[in-house]
Formats: structure tokens, C-alpha cells, sequence
């Protein structure tokens, strides 16, 4: 058991860590969106699993292509600039959705969720490690575990945003549709449902714009933004790979965002396929499971103010194998129940990963923070090949081994593989060791 005194926010900088911990929503609202844009464009452009699965692809794709020049560009300037550019990129993106709508092609609106994604990683490499060094290095993990609590906040808003405004409820029989195309009125039904897309996308980075300019005025701590060990040596990224724990957690954290990203993206599927509800019934039932995630959350950080979030972890990982592989093997209602419990368990390792990971980089937070956030790129790799295992074995079921294998590694990665030789010191800092 462990418990810590120390607090979570320092004295005076309650503003940064409000502004910056909203963040963390901000970006759980596109994440979720996509799970329904999934669905809907399967829809308005008829295409098949894979092809909607590039959806995440194309997403995920800006993460991990642009994490590198985000941590680059704020070892040389600031956490603060990271966010500003990370905000417009977001911003711009949003704005992206009408005219793709307008040209009504599946491929423009692939490229602004890259571009609402490039943006993303911007934020992500630069929160995660903002509030994981906004205080004391025992507190780490609890801190992050609070901000990243408000990311299901905003997974719970873009699948309800999703799902009202989005998803009209409207599915037409093979009949319906034969009739509609001999009456010459399909391609019209089909335009109608792409443009649903355009008017909650705009406000949202209309919204996004706004929170750019409170963050540009609001003054961050200097201690944060220009730390005196990063000015005198500002880390490589070849430094990193003296760090075992630190490229565990990397592979660790690309099999969790696979394991999360695909299990959400098909979850509507799951629950068309074995119970034939309406993709409305389906959409809440999503929106149900992300707020077990937030609770989950929540309920993660409490506890870990009594149990190490390795072991807690680790505990959580066999839960949710178990709870996959009783989807696989029992598809129906009590597959989509035991795939709705298993968000209360993802909760906690996303931000226990990524801490445990950058635990004791000192110098080369920033860039570790970046290829961190790389690990994302697990949700653009394993969305499509579940639409292919889904396609070639007529089974979303089968589909869900995939998560089922990432909970193993994530298991192993918080039992054994997130130990590390090296001791800190008062600031956190490990003298990096090479283990066997």
C-alpha cells in the first residue's frame, strides 16, 4: 500500500492546470466522434469495415507522424507553444469537415481527421508531461490520473454529440433502398447523412479556437517551461534507449490505444450484429461505457492513493482478458455487457503507462513524452485489421481476440516490464542503467 502527502497542485498555478487539464477532454470529444463517423460512413458512402476502420488510421496516423516534431518543438521553446500550435491545427481540422462535406468525398474528410489528429498530438505531448511535472514526482501518476479522469468527460461528449446529431436512427431495409435508387432519390438520402457530419464538427473547433486565446494569455510556470537541466543539456533520442522501462512502456502503450481504439469502434457493430438493436440504441450504449471509463478514472485515482498503479494495473489487465474473452466465446447480450465493463478497467492505464514510462527521463522528457504519445499509432494498426479478421470470419466476436492479446502485454508491461534500474533522486531522476 502507498500513500502520499505531497500535493497535487502547487501553490499559484491552479490556472495552467485548469486551462491544461482541459485539454484532456478536448481531445477525448474527435477520439470518440471517430467510433460514430465509423459507423456513419459506412453508411452515407457504403463502404465495408476496413474501409471505414482507416477512419482511425488516418487519425491515429497524425499522432504518430507529428509527435516527434511536437516534442521537438517544445524542447526548444515551451510546453505553451506546443499548445497554442496544437490548438490551431485542432481547430482548422474541425473547420475542414464542411468543405469535405461540400465535395462529399470519403478522402477529404480522412484528411482533416489528420489534420485534427496532428493537432491532438501537439496536445497530448505537451499536457501529459506538463501535469506529470507540475508538482512532486511521488505524485505523478495521481496527478495525470486526475487530468486524464476529465478525458472520458469529453469521450462521454463526442459519442452523445455523435449519437444525437449525428446518427439520424434512419437505416433502410436492402428493399428500401432498391426502391429509393429506382426512384432516383438515394443519392440525395446519402448526401443528407454526410453532411449531419459538418455542423457539430464546426462548433467544435470554433470552441477549440476560443480556448487558444485563454491559454496565450495566461502566464505558465517558468520552472516548466524552460526547466535549467533542459537548457544546459537538452536530451537525445538516443538517450532513451538506456531506458528499458521507458521502451516497454512505449510498445505497452501502443497495445493499449489498439485494445481501446478498436473495441470502441466496433462496439456499435458488436451490438448491431448480435442483439439487432438500432444504431441509436447502439450509440448510447457506447456513450454508457465511456462513462464507466470516466468512473473508472476517478475511482483508480482514489485508490491509488493505497495501491501501487503498477499492481493495480496489472489486476485491471487480467480483469478486462478475462472479460474479452467472454465476448469472444459469448457473443450476445452477454458479450456486449462484459465488453461494456471492460472501459472501467482501460481507465487507469493510459496515464499510469505514459507516467511510468517518462518516470526518471529528467532531460529528455519531453522528447520520451513524444515518442510516448507515437504509441498511439496502435489505434491506426489494429482498428483495420479487426474490420479484416471481422470480414474474412463473419464475426465481430472473432475481431475481439485482438484486445483480448494487448491486455496480456499490458499485464506483463505493469508487472515486470515497467521496473527499471536507476535511482532517483529528489527531482525524479533515474541515472539511466541498461538492464538484461
Amino acid at each position: 500500500m502507498q500513500t502520499s502527502n505531497s500535493n497535487l497542485i502547487p501553490k499559484g498555478q491552479m490556472l495552467p492546470f485548469v486551462l491544461v487539464t482541459a485539454l484532456f477532454m478536448f481531445w477525448g470529444i474527435p477520439n470518440n466522434l471517430n467510433d460514430i463517423l465509423i459507423k456513419q460512413f459506412m453508411k452515407s458512402f457504403e463502404i465495408n469495415r476496413f474501409q471505414a476502420g482507416l477512419v482511425q488510421s488516418a487519425f491515429y496516423m497524425g499522432y504518430f507522424i507529428l509527435a516527434i516534431p511536437a516534442g521537438l518543438i517544445m524542447r526548444k521553446f515551451s510546453y505553451k507553444t506546443g499548445l497554442l500550435i496544437g490548438l490551431f491545427l485542432y481547430g482548422t481540422g474541425a473547420i475542414l469537415f464542411w468543405p469535405a462535406a461540400i465535395v462529399g468525398k470519403y478522402g477529404f474528410f480522412l484528411v482533416a481527421l489528420f489534420v485534427i489528429a496532428s493537432g491532438l498530438s501537439f496536445l497530448e505531448t505537451g499536457a501529459n508531461p506538463f501535469i506529470a511535472r507540475l508538482g512532486s514526482s511521488d505524485s505523478s501518476a495521481q496527478r495525470l490520473n486526475f487530468s486524464q479522469a476529465f478525458n472520458p468527460v469529453g469521450a462521454v461528449l463526442g459519442a452523445l454529440i455523435g449519437t444525437v446529431f449525428i446518427l439520424s436512427g434512419i437505416e433502410h431495409s436492402d428493399e428500401k433502398i432498391a426502391a429509393m435508387k429506382a426512384a432516383g432519390e438515394y443519392e440525395s438520402y446519402l448526401r443528407s447523412e454526410t453532411l449531419r457530419v459538418v455542423t457539430p464538427y464546426i462548433v467544435l473547433g470554433c470552441i477549440v479556437f476560443v480556448w487558444a486565446i485563454f491559454i496565450l494569455f495566461t502566464r505558465f510556470p517558468e520552472s516548466i517551461k524552460a526547466p535549467e537541466e533542459e537548457e544546459k543539456q537538452n536530451g537525445k533520442i538516443r538517450d532513451l534507449f538506456k531506458y528499458p522501462h521507458f521502451l516497454k512502456g512505449v510498445f505497452a502503450q501502443f497495445c493499449y490505444v489498439g485494445a481501446q481504439v478498436g473495441t470502441w469502434s466496433y462496439y456499435i457493430q458488436y451490438i448491431q450484429d448480435y442483439t439487432n438493436s438500432g444504431e441509436k440504441f447502439a450509440g448510447k450504449m457506447l456513450i454508457g461505457t465511456l462513462i464507466a471509463l470516466g468512473a473508472g478514472r476517478f475511482i483508480s485515482t482514489y485508490l491509488m492513493r493505497y495501491f501501487k498503479p503498477d499492481k493495480l494495473m496489472g489486476v485491471y489487465s487480467f480483469i478486462n482478458f478475462l472479460l474479452v474473452l467472454i465476448c469472444v466465446f459469448f457473443p450476445g447480450w452477454v458479450g456486449v455487457v462484459t465488453i461494456f465493463m471492460t472501459s472501467f478497467f482501460m481507465s487507469l492505464m493510459f496515464p499510469t503507462i505514459f507516467a511510468l514510462g517518462i518516470r526518471g527521463l529528467g532531460e529528455n522528457t519531453k522528447i520520451g513524452g513524444s515518442l510516448m504519445v507515437m504509441g498511439i499509432i496502435g489505434g491506426a494498426v489494429f482498428t483495420p485489421i479487426m474490420g479484416v479478421i471481422s470480414m474474412k470470419t463473419h464475426s465481430m466476436a472473432a475481431a475481439m481476440t485482438v484486445p483480448m492479446l494487448c491486455y496480456l502485454v499490458i499485464g506483463w508491461y505493469s508487472l515486470k516490464g515497467s521496473a527499471y534500474s536507476g535511482d532517483l533522486n529528489d527531482s525524479g531522476v533515474a541515472s539511466p542503467t541498461i538492464s538484461h
